[in-house]
């Protein structure tokens, strides 16, 4: 490589096109991040050079500004023609510096004396009688996407058509005819006028640093372009990998044009590079897609910021075919593109809403991806619903029953493999196999017994994030809209309504006021699966805290109806008309507790379990009291699937579960018999202690024997044990 500093004169000062290869990036720069501090910098030059002393000796009285770095790769040109180089590396920062030039020659045409104005016209414009193409009289020429609107701005004849105002290089020229408009002054004194617009033709012919790259026979243009540092806005995984693919087809000899329009082109849309939520982070689609696409295919796990990496090794080690590996890429992106826009109502719209979007997972977006790219002649229609209903049925029950989720990404590769290894005309009975045979508690794939063991008491409500709980809550409203309804699915985005109010106490209070235990009992009980339900954003601050009949709303002196009759009057849901016509005079904990199970039973039905009920392995954790166990050769259980318990409180399950009888009364004193030492202190004082499950390991240890405690009495240091038939 050589490499020379130059200024703007040098570099465009004579009859030379620098073209950006087909395979670049579009424009991208922006006005706050590049247009701004790039104006901000040449007009504080210019400035300088006005208050400066008339040079001594030749010397520079303002020292120059530096740009930055452009690499440039000579191309072979016949006798007589302009010389061409192709911009490896500073595409961006070549162009934004044309469009100022041009926007700066612009104003000086019409404010400034004709000699300024020549003097820029040379560094824009090639002499036309000495071009072969009309379109060679620019000496930078932008890639496909941005060639219209560059072309138009850069023609002080022409008009901009509407279609292109709102391209990046319009938009960059016009920001800078504006700023160097208003800088100027152009309506002031003419004098002044004419002294500052030459003072920023002398700024930008003479007083910019450009650092020029020319790689020499030999230099290898995607190397250098991959290493450099890049300065101004960052290159995406995709534009990298863009680069690679049409360097190595130009190499070959390939059509470059004819590839690029015939399969790369859609990417370079701006619905591709849009910036999406991926968690916390937002990265642009394509980026995304890329990821989960590579991930697929090489079916293994590809980190974020090794896409372009990961990429490039596959090519180099597995050599395909360009024209192949595009148009598979490009299959891929249609596929992709319509996962974000499938049917709601059919299976894998509902999928990617349930599994993606509310449980937040993108990281199975490889698995849909495979499952939706193979056509219904490769993967029939009954295999493909088996697949990704038995799949939402796993994710969905792990979250419901707070299993954990850490090693869903290998899970899903696991998936990956066998697919590709059976192939996809067993696509469902693939699927279903390997997760019905999963025994690991980060793996398993949990049962309705144990959906009900956690969904009967946990409070749902301060468990779940709002996009699952109202996912949840949809689903069920959708399992209750039958075959012979209007078809509607449930609306979402509606919020989550608690039927007896959080705040019961304002108006629900009756009978349980002054009781303590009773009270915190309706607490935990109020966020419980049964006692919620949907409305719409206008309706729920509506309900708030009403009582639920009109006739105890009366009472208390309130306007307006009970919720129970707003309900009737404004919902349009099946889980509210239900509820509404079930319960006419009142709505009780023993009402929640039973709508729960109900709840429960259906949520079986809309996610399936596994067809043999598959039980986790005893975990190996150093902290085993804080996970639930479950294994085949314990000898103090009864059954092959009983449930064990480790821990300080072993000696409570194992005595729990030798009692006949459906309910016992012990004194704490006769708990701390049982365990052979004290309960903890928040046992007498919290209730939640007793009833959790997930945030106690007494309250564990109590459902893990099959038992529940109910009546806790924290005054009169009392418990009562109910046997649990599940």
């Amino acid at each position: 490589m050589q490499a020379h500093t130059h200024t703007p004169a040098i570099v465009f000062g004579h009859h030379i096109r620098y073209v950006v290869p087909l395979f670049q990036r579009p424009y991208v720069w922006n006005q706050d991040d590049q247009w701004q501090p790039l104006w901000d910098d040449v007009r504080t030059l210019t400035e300088r050079l006005l208050d400066a002393p008339q040079p001594v000796y030749g010397a520079q009285p303002v020292p120059p500004h530096f740009l930055g770095a452009i690499v440039l790769d000579q191309q072979i040109t016949p006798s007589g023609f302009i010389a061409a180089r192709h911009i490896i590396d500073g595409q961006q920062r070549l162009t934004t510096l044309q469009l100022l030039l041009d926007a700066a020659q612009w104003v000086v045409e019409q404010h400034g004396a004709d000699i300024d104005a020549q003097a820029l016209k040379t560094l824009v414009l090639n002499d036309s009688s000495l071009t072969m193409h009309a379109d060679h009289v620019f000496k930078v020429w932008p890639t496909d996407r941005d060639q219209d609107a560059f072309r138009a701005v850069m023609d002080n004849t022409v008009q901009l058509p509407p279609d292109l105002a709102t391209s990046k290089i319009a938009q960059a020229h016009a920001f800078f005819v504006e700023q160097i408009t208003e800088w100027a002054d152009v309506t002031g004194d003419a004098a002044k006028v004419g002294a500052r617009l030459n003072a920023l033709v002398r700024a930008l012919r003479d007083h910019l640093k450009i650092v020029a790259i020319d790689l020499e026979p030999g230099d290898n243009a995607q190397v250098i372009f991959e290493t450099l540092n890049h300065r101004g806005s960052p290159l995406l995984a995709a534009d990298l990998i863009k680069n690679l693919i049409f360097q190595l087809a130009q190499a070959e000899g390939a059509d470059v044009h004819h590839l690029y329009n015939t399969y790369w082109k859609p990417l370079d849309s701006d619905y591709w590079r849009l910036l999406v939520a991926q968690g916390r982070r937002r990265r642009p689609r394509i980026d995304l897609f890329l990821n989960h696409w590579l991930t697929m295919k090489l079916l293994r796990e590809v980190a974020g910021d090794r896409v372009f990496t990961d990429f490039r090794d596959h090519v180099f080690t597995h050599q395909p075919a360009i024209a192949d590996l595009l148009a598979e890429l490009a299959a891929g992106a249609q596929v992709y593109q319509q996962m974000e826009n499938l049917a709601p109502d059919s299976v894998e719209g509902v999928f990617h809403y349930r599994v993606i979007r509310a449980l937040d997972s993108a990281v199975v977006s490889p698995f849909l991806l495979w499952i939706l790219r193979w056509s219904a002649t490769d993967m029939p229609a009954q295999q493909r619903t088996k697949a990704i209903t038995a799949l939402e049925s796993w994710i969905v029950r792990r979250a419901l029953t707070r299993a954990t989720a850490k090693d869903l990404n290998r899970m899903i590769l696991d998936l990956l493999r066998a697919l590709d290894n059976d192939g996809p005309a067993r696509a469902g009975d693939t699927v279903e196999t390997v997760l019905a045979t999963q025994h690991a508690e980060s793996r398993y794939w949990p049962d309705d017994q144990a959906l009900h063991r956690v969904l009967e008491t946990q409070p749902i409500y301060k468990i779940l994030t709002r996009p699952r709980m109202r996912m949840l809550l949809e689903a069920l409203e959708d399992s209750l809209r039958g075959p012979l309804g209007e078809g509607q699915t449930c609306p979402q985005n509606l919020t989550v309504e608690h039927v007896m109010p959080q705040a019961w106490r304002e108006h629900w209070g009756a009978g349980v006021e002054g009781d303590r235990n009773a009270e915190a009992e309706r607490d935990q009980l109020v966020h419980t699966l049964g006692n919620l339900s949907l409305v719409n954003g206008k309706l729920n601050p509506t309900l708030s805290n009403r009582p639920w009949t009109d006739d105890d709303t009366a009472t208390r002196g309130l306007t307006g109806g009970g919720k129970r009759d707003y309900l009737l009057r404004h919902s349009q849901l099946k889980l509210n008309a239900i509820l509404v016509a079930q319960h006419e005079a009142t709505w009780t904990e023993h009402d929640i507790r039973e709508r729960t199970s109900k709840l429960i039973h259906r949520i079986s039905g809309i996610w399936p379990g596994p067809v043999e009920a598959v039980r986790p392995q005893q975990s190996t954790s150093a902290d085993a009291t804080h996970d639930l166990m479950i294994h085949n050769d314990d000898d103090e259980t009864e059954g092959p699937t009983a449930v064990s318990h480790t821990g300080k409180y072993r000696s409570l399950w194992r005595w729990l579960r030798q009692q006949p009888g459906n309910d016992i009364s012990l004194s704490f004193a006769q708990v701390e018999r049982i365990l052979d030492g004290p309960l903890p202190p928040s046992a007498r004082s919290h209730l939640p202690h007793w009833y959790g499950y997930d945030g106690t390991a007494l309250g564990r240890a109590i459902r893990d024997a099959g038992w529940k405690a109910t009546h806790v009495n924290l005054t009169d240091e009392h418990v009562t044990f109910v046997q649990v038939n599940d």
